[in-house]
């Protein structure tokens, strides 16, 4: 996922979410296939093989989903989805109740191969939700559940109506899973070490269009009901739907992009070299698995840069710059197609699988589609963001593995995970050599593709085939289990990003914005200038670059995004204000929401701030106003 996803480049804060009891304890293990580690676990956690806890849902691995078949009807008057959930399972000797996770869910009727079945559904906790219990025996084969999400509480649905799209005239419907809230949505195991297959029968209004995480089709029915399958066994977190006035256009023999009608052509642009992204990727570390690669724009409300579901990547509209110059989170997404959905984290403490290795490998397709110099700047921004969020945490919160007890996994997904772990990556890479790394990831993801990876199991299989073949000197438990970055790493260079600090440093000397060489600067390159200029910027300067380049209306979102928080925190802020009003208002990633709110509130505009949070939250998803909510409360 990026945004976090594309990470690209703000500075971005988390939120802190109160915790469980300490007497809480879940139990819930999921499945994954892991091995005993010989390296040090942190105090307090525990690896068995075979198993690992996952503290994050209610299911256990003696009674397992195999299969899910779907069928849905989509009611935007009412705002809910209804039908029933039909699941394969596989039921071990001693269990007698199959557990699933739910989370604000109506629940109907329930059979247990064909006959009615009691239920059990627990009691509510804090962002879990509650157990449903299903009593079953080792020759029970098939469960149906029939069920409706809750007009206002599934989380993962966010409903837009037609003023909030692109085209005015219908409304729309989108997913966002990660971490846990597909359980707002369908009863499930909502564990990522518990994978399984789907198909599904959804049924909408028929001027609209449904698409998956499965194979989708490219034209609108006349009836409105949509059927897709998933083949490939996936977790319940990478299970996505979207619906509304949908347009597709071929970008290749295996790629292709939705949007809306009036937004079609200009994604179709921005996404051309999508196909040869793809090829890039196999060239790497083998063939692409899921048969497809699609992206959909979302409207703007979608709350991160890019989800990586598979065959059909969620993106922000936030990378339509016109200039083709945000395509990296294409290749982030595209790259969890091997690092995530392949390979997947067993449990959330364990995100740094997923992550880490997609920067690593994204920061590896651009630099083979654009050139090192590209992807150095790529590395340098990483580099920026990561120094930023190792200021803002505990240490404790800094290590690779994470420990997540009575939290929610949101808490683990910042710079940490991301750019932490493609420094380690690419330390093993310079130690190993290129050759040797790239051999040893392509087979990582050969032998356990389909399967989940705890950290442990990772560093066992790290250790076999790569470090005692090649008696390698890697300090791997400092890059892992320990606080921080090893004293010996050492930041990028970006070579381009010299000659950009040349630029900063003759106009923070007095020079005039107008005698600075910007003609041939991508964006990275703008925003490494914007970053490295300091808050105290005369306000003479400030107006100096704005009239000069009109930086306040750019339609570049992360340049956007940079200017306004440094004219916020100069002090300019208010000269602009209209501006940023507009952009917050018409922005819905959470990456971008953040740094702004927070540095209005820090900076004596928190009226101007709440007045514009008012105006804007109904535009947001819940992932973004649960975060910027928390930013306005009062302290206790």
């Amino acid at each position: 996922m990026i945004n976090f996803n594309s990470r690209l480049y703000s500075f971005i804060m988390f939120k802190k979410i109160k915790s469980l009891q300490a007497s809480f304890v879940l139990a819930g293990l999921a499945l994954v296939t892991a091995c005993q580690p010989d390296h040090k676990q942190p105090q307090g956690t525990t690896t068995e093989p075979l198993t690992s806890k996952d503290m994050h849902t209610y299911a256990r691995p003696d009674a397992v989903i195999k299969h899910l078949s779907l069928d849905l009807s989509v009611d935007f008057v009412v705002k809910q989805l209804s039908g029933t959930a039909t699941y394969d399972i596989e039921v071990k000797e001693n269990a007698d109740s199959i557990y699933f996770d739910t989370r604000n869910l109506e629940i109907g009727k329930i059979y247990v191969d064909d006959q009615d079945t009691p239920y059990q559904l627990g009691a509510d906790q804090e962002f879990l939700g509650a157990p449903l219990s299903i009593p079953v025996n080792q020759h029970s084969k098939k469960i149906t559940i029939h069920y409706a999400t809750s007009p206002t509480g599934a989380e993962a649905l966010q409903w837009l109506e037609p003023s909030q799209t692109a085209g005015k005239q219908q409304p729309y419907l989108f997913t966002q899973g990660e971490a846990i809230l597909t359980r707002t949505w369908i009863p499930i195991q909502d564990s990522p070490g518990i994978r399984f297959t789907y198909d599904a029968k959804i049924s909408v209004p028929s001027q609209l269009m449904a698409v998956m995480s499965a194979t989708n089709p490219q034209t609108k029915t006349a009836d409105g009901v949509y059927t897709f399958k998933m083949q490939q066994p996936i977790p319940a977190y990478l299970i996505a739907l979207a619906v509304g006035d949908l347009e597709f256009r071929s970008l290749g023999t295996r790629t292709g992009v939705y949007s809306e009608p009036s937004e079609v052509d200009k994604a179709a642009y921005e996404l051309v070299d999508m196909q040869k992204m793809v090829e890039t990727a196999e060239s790497l570390y083998g063939p692409y698995q899921w048969e497809r690669y699609d992206v959909i724009v979302l409207p703007p409300s979608f709350p991160f840069g890019g989800m990586e579901n598979p065959r059909l990547t969620f993106a922000t509209p936030t990378i339509l710059a016109g200039d083709r110059s945000l395509v990296s989170l294409v290749a982030h997404e595209l790259a969890h197609s091997w690092s995530g959905n392949l390979v997947t984290n067993a449990t959330w403490n364990d995100f740094w699988l997923n992550e880490g290795f997609t920067v690593y490998f994204e920061m590896r397709i651009m630099e083979a589609l654009y050139g090192k110099s590209y992807s150095d700047m790529l590395e340098s921004l990483g580099w920026q963001s990561l120094q930023s969020t190792l200021k803002e945490l505990k240490p404790e919160e800094t290590h690779l593995y994470l420990d997540l007890h009575g939290k929610n996994p949101d808490d683990g997904m910042n710079d940490i995970a991301y750019e932490k772990g493609a420094l380690f990556l690419k330390t093993l890479e310079q130690v190993a050599g290129r050759q040797k790394f790239d051999a040893f990831l392509r087979k990582y993801f050969d032998e356990h593709k389909f399967q989940s990876m705890t950290t442990a199991g990772f560093l066992d299989y790290l250790d076999k085939e790569l470090i005692k073949p090649n008696n390698l000197n890697v300090n791997v438990d400092a890059w892992v289990y320990s606080p921080g970055l090893p004293p010996d790493v050492q930041p990028p260079v970006s070579e381009r990003f010299i000659k950009v600090d040349e630029q900063v440093k003759n106009f923070l000397a007095g020079g005039k914005a107008s005698t600075l060489t910007v003609k041939e600067w991508s964006t990275h390159e703008w925003l490494h200038f914007l970053l490295a200029l300091p808050d105290s910027l005369p306000t003479a300067q400030m107006q100096d670059l704005d009239k000069t380049f009109n930086l306040t209306n750019s339609h570049n979102s992360e340049i956007q995004e940079a200017w306004y928080k440094l004219a916020i925190m100069q002090g300019y802020g208010k000269s602009i204000l209209p501006a940023i009003h507009n952009f917050l208002v018409h922005v819905g990633r959470r990456k971008f929401l953040t740094p702004l709110y927070t540095a209005m509130i820090d900076k004596g505009m928190k009226t101007e701030a709440q007045s514009i949070y008012h105006d804007a939250r109904p535009n947001y998803h819940s992932v973004a106003y649960n975060t910027i909510d928390k930013l306005f409360a009062e302290p206790k």
